[in-house]
């Protein structure tokens, strides 16, 4: 399942690195600055919504919020049956250029599809949006799950 994405550094403005004390998560691959969220860290997602990049939530732990999932993902099957219908979560996009699947990074050409919802204090929360790994993605990562990619599957 995607516990990890990167998105080089000059695609975040330096004002929301600051807002949200990003340059924490800042590291270099191969010569080239880049802002890594990880699910097992920080547990914060950058989101295009309603035009304008923010960051989210990823998810909800244990005693953050009573209403929404105590998860970081949600099921594709879930979404399409209308499960998010009456939260007032929105589809929204997580820009991605790299995801992180037990230990794997690949490449994403566009972003990621996600839900985006405020819970009963006001705080947004993404969930990455999945579905079952294809061949290829589980023979590669060892994962049942993937991501559900803007424009691509793997």
């Amino acid at each position: 399942m995607l516990t990890g994405l990167a998105l080089p550094l000059s695609e975040l403005p330096l004002d929301l690195i600051a807002l949200h004390g990003l340059a924490r998560l800042i590291h270099e691959r191969g010569g080239e600055r880049e802002v890594q969220f990880l699910f097992a860290a920080e547990r914060l997602l950058p989101v295009r919504h309603d035009g304008q990049l923010i960051i989210a939530r990823w998810g909800t732990r244990r005693g953050e919020c009573r209403r929404l999932p105590l998860s970081g993902w949600t099921w594709r099957t879930s979404v399409e049956a209308g499960a998010w219908t009456e939260s007032g979560a929105e589809r929204v996009v997580i820009p991605a250029r790299l995801a992180l699947d037990r230990g794997i990074w690949f490449v994403v050409r566009e972003g990621i599809q996600a839900l985006l919802v405020k819970d009963e204090h006001g705080i947004a929360r993404a969930y990455p949006i999945v579905e079952p790994a294809s061949r290829y993605y589980a023979v590669m990562t060892k994962s049942d799950w993937m991501p559900c990619l803007v424009g691509e599957t793997i």
